[in-house]
């Protein structure tokens, strides 16, 4: 159940207006009062003699008590009270009871006796307005210091009371919601999402992996977005805002957002915290092997996506809340350059991901660069391929950061950080439909590879599972996985690697019962931490390796090799 604090008026008789008639779009209907001050109040809706007059100037009547210089100059406060999709269909006394108890868990009318003149509108099934004048009957104004706050609080227990859906508690961090203004607006035009949430995602994006202001600017005019920077006397840049090219207001202006409206992390100081480096920090950073293409820097982010899952089990809040927050932007990044049959749930995982990535820890900015550093390469690189290397490598880094997704709810559940806990889970159910498209084919390759496997080399692969991870090793035997994972093992021993060894360490790393299937999580580690190309066929096998391999009938055929001598190249 949302409770919706709305901007105060001044109009009493020109809200009622609007709460009983048509709508906008014709989609009020039988309005009519649940609920008031003092439960004798007029009724519009249903008394024809009463007029929206009469049931305004009897909530106005403290108003006018007062002398004109003392009486407020906005005076209408307005909430709207909405139950969440599925649950069922209130009664009217269900809603008055409602009205009451929010009205007086804001302070409105707190049942002194002397609150506020207060009435309950119902023009649709799923929700009520509440409209109040904010004088008292005592010529006083209501105490509703942080009314919403107090809103959501009793409709967290509303929802215990009546067994309706429970919204998960917010901490205030969340980015604004659309007003119902621009909702309006966006349905008129045809669109589906307001400007506001389209210039969020345009400016996150635009964000993620950034070292520089100047790249960052950069990047928003490449989103096509109308710019405008605040700049102090000094020439530096205070603050910016953004529009929308087509989004324009009744004179034909541009309707710019400021970044800190459009959620708390995008103002122009936060963004600058992430390009920030540990205080005392002069040391620098490792040489990285250049990132060549998209490919590589799925490599790239998926090793440091592993790297982040060790802050998360054993970091400090504040590294932890800045792994998560570069964890977002690897999102991003990873969404705008996905291939087109990933894309959707991609980009709906780096959406919900976005509420998670902000609480009111703060981030202990300056060790996140791995991750950071791979948003970064991903936009560089460009757009992924959805076959080969390309979306093999889609498949390595999203099985990772499924994981790291995960750890991220969890820790935010340990935290009690509901709303932030309840979208990490929505980001990894994306993530895990992603994964299923981007990891079909190229498993579907390791799968017939490993079923064409000769057999004592199978059996072989099969005793390496067993004693490197004994207590999951007939789990992993029988899913239908293990023909791909026996196929990376046959890999990984023709480049020198021995299976018992790297599965000990791959399996040791990170637990595997939560996993869907154990056996396609250890296919896309073993082939990361090898170094194994992640569409199936190592770049080359040795001479030595195969004539190891020789004395196992049917082996060298099996792994693709041939008989030639020297390097193999991959077909």
């Amino acid at each position: 159940m949302i409770p919706r604090i709305h901007k105060q008026g001044r109009n009493t008789v020109r809200l009622l207006a609007y709460l009983y008639g048509p709508g906008r779009r014709e989609e009020h209907t039988d309005p009519h009062l649940v609920a008031s001050f003092d439960g004798l109040a007029p009724d519009p809706g249903r008394n024809p003699s009463t007029t929206l007059a009469d049931l305004a100037q009897l909530l106005d009547e403290p108003l006018h008590l007062l002398d004109k210089d003392a009486r407020p100059t906005t005076h209408v406060w307005h909430t709207s009270v909405r139950s969440a999709p599925g649950d069922r269909t209130l009664t009217d006394a269900e809603w008055a009871d409602i009205a009451r108890r929010v009205i007086a868990a804001t302070g409105i009318d707190p049942g002194d006796g002397a609150g506020c003149r207060w009435a309950a509108v119902r023009h649709a099934d799923d929700h009520i307005h509440l409209i109040a004048t904010l004088v008292r009957e005592d010529g006083r104004r209501p105490s509703h210091h942080r009314s919403a706050k107090r809103a959501q609080t009793e409709c967290r227990q509303i929802e215990a009371d009546y067994d309706l859906h429970r919204v998960a508690a917010g901490d205030g961090t969340a980015a604004k919601r659309p007003t119902s203004a621009e909702r309006h607006k966006a349905e008129r035009l045809g669109r589906q999402r307001t400007p506001r949430e389209e210039l969020r995602e345009a400016v996150r994006r635009s964000a993620a992996g950034t070292a520089s202001e100047k790249e960052f600017f950069d990047r928003l005019a490449s989103a096509g977005l109308i710019v405008r920077r605040r700049i102090a006397p000094s020439g530096d840049t205070l603050g910016y805002t953004v529009a929308l090219p087509e989004d324009r207001n009744g004179k034909g202006e541009p309707v710019f957002y400021s970044g800190s409206k459009l959620a708390p992390d995008l103002s122009l100081p936060r963004i600058r915290e992430r390009w920030a480096r540990p205080s005392g920090d002069t040391a620098q950073e490792p040489a990285q092997p250049a990132v060549t293409g998209p490919a590589s820097a799925r490599r790239r982010a998926a090793g440091a996506a592993w790297q982040a899952l060790r802050f998360i089990d054993d970091g400090d809040d504040g590294v932890i809340a800045a792994q998560i927050a570069a964890a977002g932007e690897v999102l991003d990044a990873l969404a705008k350059t996905s291939a087109t049959h990933t894309r959707h749930e991609l980009q709906s995982a780096a959406t919900a991901f976005e509420r998670a990535s902000r609480s009111h820890i703060r981030a202990t900015r300056g060790h996140n660069h791995a991750l950071r550093r791979a948003a970064r390469d991903l936009v560089r690189s460009g757009p992924a391929l959805g076959r080969g290397e390309d979306g093999a490598t889609t498949a390595m880094v999203i099985d990772m950061l499924f994981f790291l997704i995960a750890a991220v709810a969890h820790w935010h559940a340990r935290k009690g950080h509901a709303q932030q806990a309840e979208a990490a889970h929505r980001a990894a159910e994306h993530l895990r439909g992603a994964y299923r498209v981007a990891a079909e084919q190229p498993l579907a390759v390791l799968h017939q590879r490993g079923r064409n496997l000769a057999r004592p080399l199978l059996e072989r692969q099969a005793d390496a599972v067993r004693a490197a991870m004994p207590e999951l090793a007939e789990q992993v035997l029988a899913e239908p996985g293990w023909p791909s994972l026996a196929a990376t093992l046959a890999d990984a021993e023709a480049v020198g690697h021995i299976s018992t060894d790297l599965l000990a360490r791959v399996a040791g790393r990170r637990e595997l019962g939560t996993a869907e299937s154990v056996s396609d999580v250890l296919v896309w580690r073993v082939r990361r931490m090898a170094d194994l190309p992640a569409d199936s066929y190592p770049e080359y096998v040795t001479a030595a390796s195969l004539q190891r391999d020789s004395a196992v009938p049917g082996t060298a055929d099996a792994l693709g090799a041939g008989t030639t001598n020297g390097p193999v190249r991959r077909r």
